[in-house]
């Protein structure tokens, strides 16, 4: 398991500096997870579908409107010690304690399906709607285990939104995505930076950059496996997460 972010004698290899985090709220690090990894993970994805969602919460996955496919698994950590090895890797965790100004804290680990055919789209949001986190230095780890196409609903993100604070946000309706930003933004998706990714690929963003996604209409799913992190030193802002917590009843 340790050969996470070793590839071809390469560490790491940021195709954007820290500097460009702090600019931009996202970067690209190619080859984050080897092939072999890549297919490791799939098989004990399987495996841990097989065997655990049919008892699992409801609370810890989310199907697509077809009531039969997955659209997430939420908190894998929480079930499977096996996962996290892959958000472990002390090279990872350097990064990572660079970017969120102090020691990394694993929050979770998490699927985003996006199935062929039936992927649905993600809604405009920042993830801080969600984690409610003051200073917000908490991050997104996004892998991606399929390629990720024009096609196939990759991930779009507003550079240098992570500036603008948290915006204000509304009930979505989307299931796995309760919380939208309340007004789009104006910025043209031909100036929005869309992560097209390579099996092994991933994108880091701040957890206030806005993103979004289409539906995956196509029939080649784009999977991916998040690592969210925070720095230990954040607190969860309780009027962030009263405005969360209704959200997600009225979805």
């Amino acid at each position: 398991m340790n050969s996470i972010v070793e590839s071809s004698d390469r560490v790491l290899e940021v195709e954007q500096s820290s500097a460009d985090y702090e600019r931009d709220g996202v970067i690209v690090v190619h080859e984050l997870l080897p092939a072999a990894e890549i297919a490791r993970f799939r098989q004990m994805l399987d495996q841990y579908v097989r065997d655990h969602l049919t008892t699992l919460p409801q609370s810890e996955f989310v199907l697509e409107s077809d009531g039969v496919t997955l659209r997430n698994l939420w908190r894998l950590e929480q079930h499977e010690p096996r996962f996290i090895p892959w958000a472990s890797h002390p090279r990872l965790l350097a990064l990572i304690r660079s970017l969120v100004r102090g020691e990394p804290v694993l929050e979770g680990i998490e699927t985003f399906n996006k199935p062929a055919r039936v992927g649905s789209g993600v809604p405009y949001h920042q993830d801080n709607s969600y984690f409610c986190q003051d200073p917000p230095d908490m991050l997104t780890v996004w892998i991606a285990i399929d390629p990720v196409t024009e096609a196939n609903g990759p991930v779009y993100f507003i550079k240098g939104s992570h500036k603008l604070g948290v915006l204000p946000a509304k009930a979505s309706g989307v299931r796995g995505n309760s919380i939208g930003i309340t007004t789009a933004p104006s910025t043209p998706l031909s100036e929005q930076f869309c992560a097209l990714l390579s099996p092994g690929d991933a994108t880091i963003h701040h957890c206030n950059t806005i993103h979004h996604s289409a539906p995956n209409t196509t029939d080649q799913s784009r999977l991916g496996l998040l690592f969210v992190f925070r720095g230990s030193h954040t607190k969860t802002d309780p009027a962030f997460q009263a405005i969360y917590a209704a959200a997600k009843n009225m979805v």
